[in-house]
């Protein structure tokens, strides 16, 4: 059989010491890896290039398709670019996937048997990185969640509970109050869970099941979230597990992956040999399930979890009366390659199928809606605050095909009618409604800001209102 390129970076700070132990304990367990290595993290980023990854590494991850990656060091300051981000986003990685296992009596927890794993979507939501400074007082962030997007990582959690043996997925969502973004991932969870009866769905409000994960874990299974809160509550269902310096993370693409640990480089640990390199470790073990070697991933993973409840335990998760003995990296690695071919007697020992995605990134085809202009928001630069001045005098410049409905202020009307104790800032939204209804063209748009503008006002952003076959595709502010 033949071997699997993969491309390797040791990263900062304590990087170099838990990808040479996690590297050993590959080779001792017969992975078929060939290693290309590429240097990426804080001596990249303090050489000038403000990505932190130099353009020969792309070509190289590229080919390879597989990247195995130790944590790295960003630069304190501005002008440096989050490396994970541009690699998801270059690469395509859209599921971020994390096991979060808890390992009792052997790693102190309060949830002895958690299994859960965290699917989390990758390359949307806030992530999206696309904000603005708008006036003296607000900054605005676009929240970005597609149709596709959304389809795209449900599936991929129902084809991986399918392929795990897995019973039942959960969705988290806030489209209680987000109705039109988490409101789409939402609907798209409830579409492909009818595509799956094998296996139970559910859906929660996202701050209701936040709190239910962390008091009983053990109710959930696999979990989708949207990429925000799917970043915040994986960390805690590591760290409820056990440690989140345990926990290993894949990041899947149709075509390429990435396999890394969830914790940083702790530079204050580097050079010590002191660090837990368990978390890259299982990383390595999902990037083995990935590229088709299940047979060595339950190598790596039964001799690890030999050695954890044998009581060889590194400093993070030492505990006396329960570790045997406290080693550093290098001796845990070793620890864990003279245990390949052992097997757990305590905790359950695994089984891996190969499982690269199968069908996850399908994408339904949807027919494209009627869609009219029906109207547009105008946000306008206000210091003075004065909701009823802005309002009396703005709604003269509507025209005769438009009408101002409202005017808002932090998502709350405040004209027709205000009350003082309302707090207001520098922007305010202006909703201009078409009369009667009726389509409005661009050049309508075009001349109702040349007449805002003609008048003296700064508008610093405008957003058509838009309708999808007769539905329309904007939220309501928030009303008295």
């Amino acid at each position: 059989m033949s071997n699997t390129a993969i491309t390797v970076a040791s990263g900062d700070g304590i990087g170099p010491e838990i990808m040479d132990a996690t590297l050993h304990i590959l080779k001792a367990a017969g992975a078929r890896i060939d290693i290309e290595t590429i240097e990426i993290g804080e001596k990249v980023y303090l050489a000038g290039n403000t990505a932190g990854i130099p353009p020969e590494a792309w070509e190289k991850l590229r080919r390879t398709k597989v990247f195995l990656k130790a944590p790295i060091t960003t630069p304190q300051g501005g002008g440096f670019k989050s490396l994970n981000v541009a690699t998801r986003k270059t690469l395509g990685l859209y599921a971020n996937v994390r096991p979060c296992v808890s390992y009792a009596p052997f790693v102190d927890t309060k949830h002895p048997v958690m299994n859960v794993v965290i699917v989390r979507e990758n390359e949307e939501d806030l992530y999206a990185g696309i904000e603005y400074q708008q006036t003296d007082e607000v900054v605005t962030a676009i929240k970005l969640i597609t149709r596709p997007g959304s389809e795209k990582i449900v599936r991929y959690a129902f084809e991986y509970a399918r392929a795990n043996g897995r019973k039942k997925v959960t969705c988290f969502t806030k489209d209680n109050i987000m109705k039109l973004t988490d409101g789409l991932f939402h609907k798209m969870f409830e579409q492909v869970a009818v595509e799956y009866p094998d296996i139970v769905n559910e859906h929660w409000i996202v701050d209701i099941g936040a709190a239910k994960l962390a008091d009983t874990p053990e109710n959930f299974d696999v979990v989708v979230l949207p990429n925000l809160y799917g970043d915040i509550l994986s960390d805690v269902a590591a760290q409820i597990a056990g440690s989140v310096g345990l926990a290993g993370s894949s990041n899947i693409g149709d075509q390429c992956a990435m396999f890394e640990a969830i914790h940083g480089s702790a530079p204050r640990r580097a050079g010590q040999n002191l660090a837990n390199p368990s978390g890259l470790l299982l990383g390595a073990v999902l990037m083995l399930v990935h590229i088709n070697q299940p047979d060595v991933a339950e190598l790596v993973h039964n001799a690890w979890l030999t050695t954890i409840e044998q009581g060889i335990h590194t400093y993070d998760i030492y505990k006396e009366g329960v570790s045997r003995e406290k080693v550093g990296t290098k001796e845990f690695a070793q620890a864990v390659a003279a245990r390949v071919g052992q097997s757990p007697q305590t905790l359950a020992p695994v089984k891996y199928n190969a499982f690269a995605g199968g069908s996850k990134s399908l994408v339904t085809p949807v027919a494209p809606a009627l869609k009219e202009t029906v109207g547009v928001d105008v946000f306008i630069d206000w210091p003075t605050k004065d909701a009823k001045k802005l309002g009396d005098t703005i709604k003269e410049l509507a025209g005769s095909k438009l009408s101002l409905s409202r005017v808002s202020n932090r998502g709350l009307d405040v004209w027709p009618t205000s009350f003082p104790e309302s707090f207001l800032v520098d922007q305010f939204r202006a909703r201009f409604l078409s009369n009667d209804y009726a389509a409005l063209s661009g050049q309508d748009v075009v001349d109702l800001q040349g007449r805002i503008v003609a008048a003296g006002f700064n508008i610093t952003k405008t957003e058509n209102l838009v309708t999808f076959d007769g539905t329309p595709g904007y939220s309501e502010a928030t009303k008295k």
